[in-house]
């Protein structure tokens, strides 16, 4: 199925799913460049990777937004956004042995949120402020695979427990509605999704 078709059928968690999910199919129908930064909103993907337990929960240390975050990126034209959201983990992070847990939503959708990105520089080039059209997806990885930084995008990657994402975030709407909220959904996931 497209991704539109996936999105259509995926099953708000909340309110905020709900509301989002909506904005994220408008500007799917009406933008024929939702898929390159070009496009004021445009889409983008995260992968919220946890280990076999899920009891732990991958991270990076990102340069622009300043704080311990989730692994994703924008699609750059590519429409298949699972593949996207595995390769930016890898680019990321090192981990290249990541398994998709496509059971828990049409095409393997954990989640969605419109995300405000707030105007900075990035690689001494100023980005105005934009809206990330957010599809994510969880994965499940080995703690053991080794883990490297890719200094232009981050400046640490480390495994930690599932409530410290929350402590270590400073972005307090990411923090409380987001982490949050990918932590009581995987609390409530039949964990034989995971193995």
């Amino acid at each position: 199925m497209p991704l539109i078709a996936d999105i259509r059928a995926y099953a708000p968690f909340n309110e905020q799913e709900a509301v989002d999910r909506q904005v994220i199919l408008q500007r799917l129908e009406d933008d024929p460049h939702v898929f390159d930064r070009s496009s004021l909103a445009h889409m983008a993907c995260s992968i919220w990777t946890v280990d076999p337990t899920a009891t732990q929960t991958l991270l990076v240390y990102h340069n622009v937004y300043d704080s311990w975050s989730w692994i994703g990126g924008h699609a750059d034209g590519e429409h298949d956004l699972a593949a996207v959201a595995l390769r930016e983990l890898e680019e990321e992070t090192g981990v290249a042995n990541a398994r998709l847990v496509t059971s828990c939503g049409p095409g393997g959708i954990f989640s969605l949120e419109a995300l405000t990105v707030n105007g900075h520089e990035k690689r001494g080039l100023y980005v105005g402020s934009h809206l990330h059209l957010n599809v994510t997806y969880l994965a499940v990885a080995s703690p053991d695979e080794p883990l490297r930084v890719k200094p232009d995008e981050n400046s640490g990657v480390r495994w930690v427990p599932l409530e410290d994402a929350i402590a270590l975030s400073t972005e307090p709407w990411i923090r409380e509605r987001i982490y949050r909220k990918l932590i009581d959904k995987l609390k409530g996931l039949n964990k034989d999704l995971l193995s």
